[in-house]
């Protein structure tokens, strides 16, 4: 049962702030779980988040601190010295650690890390603070769990029971050689099942996936997605084993990705949230919205150069079709654009551009037979001039025919030119597919209507 944090119990937790009754504090978040912790914290002002985060033990705080929000992490980060934040380090895996000192200005970041007690543990953050966020390296834990191939069983559990202690959930066993290259992993029933004299050589598993340190963010998920991973071990441009990635990190990076794609198909070009200021908010809403108000410009010019059907009045009424074919060609092209997006995304799209294209057609086609049927039953309905709701049916069959292949050629292109092909579902496929559908449809109907 998941622990429910209540409008109630976090008046609770600001009236025992202000009142300074720290033992009352501490017996009511003992038990508590340091995610849930951090959730309280996000609900709290500066000086209570503070408060509390110097009064909990450093054991359960680290831990909080590397699950607030970026925003409230900083907050409360501000209001600590470089000594206390080396104090929360010292608790976290290098990953997370690396992240955190990742985050503080250029002159704080030496100062905490001289403040860490174990050297070593340090070392490993500075190293790991060399690569780029956004890679294998920057991703990887430096705690892991590795064993000699020249070792016998015996002295393979004894190396494991010490190097265990500093890891906190062990996913793997690796086997390295002399100069710890990587050589594969070692499965703990065989390692269990074996006399205790057998040499690691002779038992362990040769096959093992692994990451080079510089392997994109997003393809270290595609590669765990793919192969059902828990951890993968990450190596450097030698093979030797450098740190680990774990699935929780993983999953970090899936949602990070999945809300910067839902923001470029909404139509917001910078990463940014609710609580950002209002220049943060315009600077990343009004690109795509200067772009949607050029386009509906584009459309008017189209709608002027066919304002003979206006002075007809059999055909004036096709005016008034517009926003059904502008909403269709929208629809159409998005539903497009969102499947290819979604298949690029997962690495699931195969065989030529041609055969996509032509895959596409085939469904739009369908679509568009049905729903221009549907619209000629709304014609007899209504009395409607049958060659005029013929031309409209037939207009829109082909503009949804257009904009299904413009969803489908643009985020392809796009991947294919190294530019994230989200961008494909949002404003730009809608804008550019409305004025293609406008445009067919007012010159299609010329055509047809003998104007």
């Amino acid at each position: 049962m998941p622990f429910e944090i209540t409008k109630e119990y976090i008046l609770e937790i600001q009236q025992l702030i202000a009142e300074q009754k720290n033992d009352a504090l501490l017996n009511l978040l003992k038990e508590v779980h340091y995610a849930d912790v951090a959730e309280i914290v996000e609900e709290l002002n500066s000086y209570e988040a503070t408060y509390l985060i110097k009064l909990l033990d450093s054991d359960k705080t680290s831990d909080v601190i590397a699950e607030l929000d970026e925003d409230t992490r900083e907050k409360i980060l501000r209001k600590l010295s470089s000594k206390e934040i080396a104090g929360e380090i010292d608790e976290l895996d290098t990953d997370d650690a690396a992240d955190i000192i990742g985050e503080l200005p250029e002159e704080q970041k030496e100062e905490v890390i001289s403040h860490i007690e174990d050297v070593e543990h340090a070392k490993e953050i500075v190293e790991l603070l060399r690569y780029d966020e956004d890679t294998a390296g920057g991703l990887m834990a430096k705690e892991l769990v590795k064993v000699n191939e020249n070792w016998n069983v015996l002295t393979c559990v004894k190396e494991m029971r010490a190097q265990a202690e500093e890891v906190t959930r062990v996913h793997s066993i690796y086997v390295v050689d002399d100069n710890d290259i990587l050589r594969g992993r070692l499965s703990l029933k065989d390692l269990l099942t074996t006399s205790t004299r057998s040499p690691i050589k002779d038992i362990f598993i040769k096959k093992v996936d692994s990451v080079n340190v510089n392997e994109e963010a997003e393809e270290v998920a595609k590669i765990m997605q793919k192969y059902d991973l828990e951890a993968i071990p990450v190596v450097d441009e030698l093979g030797r084993l450098v740190g680990r990635i774990t699935i929780d990190d993983i999953v970090d990076v899936i949602k990070e990705e999945a809300e910067k794609d839902y923001q470029l198909a909404a139509g917001i070009v910078e990463d940014v949230e609710a609580d950002d200021t209002i220049l943060e908010l315009t600077r990343a809403r009004l690109p795509w919205l200067v772009l949607g108000l050029f386009g509906g410009l584009g459309s008017v010019f189209i709608m002027e150069g066919y304002e003979e059907f206006m002075v007809n009045p059999e055909y004036k009424r096709l005016f008034f079709f517009t926003p059904l074919i502008a909403a269709m060609a929208g629809n159409v092209g998005v539903q497009s654009s969102a499947i290819v997006v979604q298949g690029l995304a997962n690495d699931i799209i195969k065989g030529s551009l041609f055969s996509r294209l032509l895959k596409e057609v085939s469904l739009s086609l369908i679509s568009g037979i049905v729903l221009g049927i549907l619209v000629m039953l709304f014609g007899l309905i209504t009395n409607m001039n049958p060659q005029f709701s013929f031309t409209v049916a037939i207009s829109m069959l082909i503009v949804i025919i257009v904009a299904s292949l413009v969803g489908t050629f643009v985020p392809i292109i796009l991947d294919k030119r190294g530019i994230d092909p989200a961008i494909a579902t949002g404003p730009f496929i809608t804008t550019s597919n409305d004025i293609f559908g406008i445009f067919l449809f007012f010159f299609i109907a010329k055509i047809m209507l003998g104007f």
